[in-house]
């Protein structure tokens, strides 16, 4: 199975154009932005959306204000075209980060980056491994994919694609199971990893359809593929659920490492850097 990353100059050059204008607007500074969903995960169509995230932060003024916690603290678009563009203030974005947020944590780990500004992206991955609690983690993957198989999957007809929705979430938590850490966000990456024998050729057949495919749409079901997501919610049980969140008050020097990175950046330290751009 092959990677298939590239954005096309035209459509990179046109997210960088709105990013600009997004700044512009909303008077912020992307501190990172990369691509999301499917194109991340590497099972992308060849007419699925770009789904562009970012993080940004306001002028210090901003954040010193009485009525902050009243201010809206994401910037969303509307939708006209393939490219879904929206982002979270920075401070949503560190109080996420101690609800091991899961799709911020594979944010932060995309393949694809349009921005990078400083170290402030750098420095959330290196405290993720001792700021995130696990159980939360495998609650979000275990949620997403019993939702989606039961929407979608064990029926005479199934949306194949949707297939992709569930495997993913199982595996990334067999991938935290086996002490391996955050999961990759790479779809290929965990087949490799943690994916039984007997799935694998399944797997690989649907990902070659759907790369050269707009939609896959209704097909029959994949008995070994069915089986698999069976045995692996059935193992779940209840495991993660009532679980609550990690409380960031009883992390005391986790807490201290966020806050001092939140003043820093505020404070404009990264202001003069240059963005690094990677596709």
């Amino acid at each position: 199975m092959t990677s298939n990353h590239a954005i096309p100059p035209e459509i990179a050059q046109e997210i960088s154009r709105r990013l600009a204008e997004a700044e512009r607007e909303h008077k912020v500074r992307i501190l990172y932005c990369c691509e999301s969903g499917s194109r991340a995960w590497g099972f992308a169509s060849p007419d699925s959306d770009y789904d562009v995230r970012f993080i940004y932060v306001h002028e210090e003024d901003w954040y010193l204000s009485f009525d902050i916690e009243r201010r809206r603290d994401v910037i969303e678009y509307s939708i006209v075209d393939e490219i879904d563009c929206s982002g979270w203030d920075l401070r949503k974005a560190l109080y996420l980060f101690t609800r091991t947020n899961g799709a911020l944590l594979e944010w932060l780990n995309s393949p694809i980056h349009y921005i990078e500004r400083g170290n402030f992206a750098a420095k959330l991955r290196d405290l993720a491994p001792r700021a995130i609690n696990n159980v939360a983690l495998c609650y979000h993957y275990s949620h997403m994919a019993r939702r989606n198989a039961r929407e979608y999957l064990f029926r005479d007809k199934v949306k194949l694609k949707k297939y992709f929705y569930v495997l993913r979430p199982l595996l990334a938590i067999r991938y935290i199971e086996e002490g391996r850490g955050i999961p990759p966000v790479e779809f290929e990456h965990l087949v490799e990893s943690v994916a039984p024998s007997d799935i694998r050729q399944g797997i690989a057949s649907l990902l070659a359809a759907k790369r050269v495919t707009p939609e896959l749409g209704l097909g029959d079901p994949i008995p070994e593929i069915n089986t698999f997501i069976s045995t692996e919610t059935e193992r779940h049980g209840t495991a993660f659920h009532g679980q609550g969140r990690p409380d960031i008050n009883e992390r005391v020097e986790v807490a201290e490492e966020l806050n001092a990175l939140f003043r820093e950046t505020i404070k404009g330290e990264h202001k003069g850097s240059h963005p690094t751009e990677r596709y």
